[in-house]
């Protein structure tokens, strides 16, 4: 049994929420967002909650209970508030800039890297380096960070690269230091 599934799922004030031919819609000040049910799921909607309940016992749907409630709670809240992910490049010369809706990158190859923002997805870059990534899905937020990351992933030596905010970088020692 989930134990998050079970959970009932608040809907704030100014927050609708449609369930339709296995597919939920959530429309907030923010913006509007929808996703399709997986599993064998029931979903209610009652007293300015949701709940989801399973239809058999399998283990499968088990875990889809606590997934469907966990993107359907993250829906909810980003329309709502909204997500934002923080990373940080970090070398000296490595910078980024905003054009449009690019994210420009020098962080070290002898070009600038252009990064298209996709659709909903808002971008800043701060003087120390620090990109904000703004948008009310959590799960394109996170697969942009993630692409955003992986064009100069952290060095392991001298820790240059770009990283998240509350990631940490292990320093190898290099080849002089690991002499005896």
């Amino acid at each position: 049994m989930s134990r998050i599934g079970k959970m009932p799922i608040p809907i704030p004030d100014g927050v609708t929420v449609k369930i339709e031919d296995g597919v939920i819609k959530v429309k907030g000040p923010k913006g509007e967002l929808s996703k399709k049910l997986v599993g064998n799921l029931g979903i209610s909607q009652e007293n300015k909650q949701i709940t989801f309940t399973v239809l058999d016992d399998e283990r499968q749907t088990n875990a889809y209970q606590g997934l469907m409630r966990a993107l359907v709670n993250n829906m909810v809240t980003g329309v709502t508030t909204g997500f934002v992910k923080r990373l940080r490049i970090v070398g000296i010369g490595y910078r980024g800039e905003t054009k449009g809706n690019n994210l420009v990158l020098n962080v070290g190859y002898s070009h600038p890297v252009e990064f298209a923002l996709p659709e909903g997805v808002k971008a800043s870059v701060s003087k120390e380096g620090m990109i904000d990534l703004e948008g009310i899905d959590n799960e394109l937020i996170g697969n942009t960070a993630a692409k955003i990351r992986k064009i100069r992933p952290p060095d392991s030596y001298k820790g240059k690269g770009i990283r998240y905010i509350d990631e940490v970088v292990r320093i190898k020692p290099g080849k002089s230091a690991a002499k005896g």
